[in-house]
């Protein structure tokens, strides 16, 4: 799965009374702990939403910004290192930027049975002062592995900026660690012989009181190798933060490579 986070830290916008999203690398469904890095050269665009259902938007229970890929794009260092960097723009919110960035190596790239290796950095915000600031900063390591017939397992802790992440209490959550899972079934193929997966089921959690802490599971569509819609729900740790559960849907391109 290729696309940005859309849920960990939509500015003190929703703090102050809008939501939180997110501006992340790539995801496996609500966190960026996933396997994957932007394939180099290709271009991803993303739109993210997260909506209530049946609930008033009292005490931040209504929807989070929409978060826009604007856009991500990897590249290699070697064949065995890659690199993904990327921006979001939370619309509505008054600091909407955001950056993200990620190094790995991808499984048995060294070694037969080597799991994936990867470090990177999420959250970046433009305004480091105040009230609304917006530096998350939160630093994340990946280790993961492919079971054939089982699906994906990753995991690693996290680290943010103390004064932001904070609990709607205002102690600070600044650490803690994400899980993920997911795995592709019906195979397909398009017209030009591409091979692909139609659907594929994922999960994932991240720990702590804070604009990320919570989790949901859902279901990928692909239309084609390159173009796909999620859906499902997500819950958090902090309802004083984020409200109770919402409804997300992403929608997530790949453009033709470039290079």
């Amino acid at each position: 799965m290729k696309r940005s986070w859309t849920l960990s830290a939509s500015l003190l916008a929703w703090v102050l009374s809008a939501g939180v999203a997110d501006a992340t690398s790539s995801t496996t469904y609500f966190t960026p702990m996933t396997l994957d890095l932007q394939a180099p050269g290709v271009f991803h665009l993303g739109i993210d939403n997260y909506f209530t259902v049946g609930r008033s938007s009292a005490n931040g229970a209504g929807a989070f910004p929409t978060d826009f890929t604007l856009p991500e794009i990897g590249f290699a260092i070697s064949p065995k290192l890659l690199v993904e960097c990327g921006v979001d723009y939370f619309a509505a919110t008054t600091y909407p930027w955001f950056f993200n960035a990620k190094i790995g190596l991808v499984e048995d790239s060294l070694f037969k049975g080597q799991p994936a290796f990867e470090i990177g950095i999420f959250n970046v915000g433009t305004k480091s002062s105040g009230p609304s600031r917006t530096n998350y900063d939160i630093g994340f390591l990946v280790l993961g592995k492919t079971f054939p017939g089982i699906g994906r397992v990753s995991a690693g802790p996290y680290w943010g900026n103390h004064a932001t992440m904070v609990s709607s209490e205002g102690g600070s959550q600044n650490v803690g660690f994400m899980l993920a899972y997911d795995r592709a079934f019906v195979p397909a193929k398009d017209k030009a012989g591409n091979e692909f997966n139609r659907l594929v089921l994922a999960g994932d959690y991240a720990s702590g009181k804070n604009v990320i802490g919570g989790g949901g599971f859902g279901l990928y569509y692909f239309f084609t190798k390159d173009i796909s819609l999620l859906a499902g729900p997500v819950w958090f740790n902090d309802s004083g933060l984020n409200g109770t559960w919402k409804v997300t849907v992403q929608l997530d391109v790949n453009l033709p490579k470039l290079f």
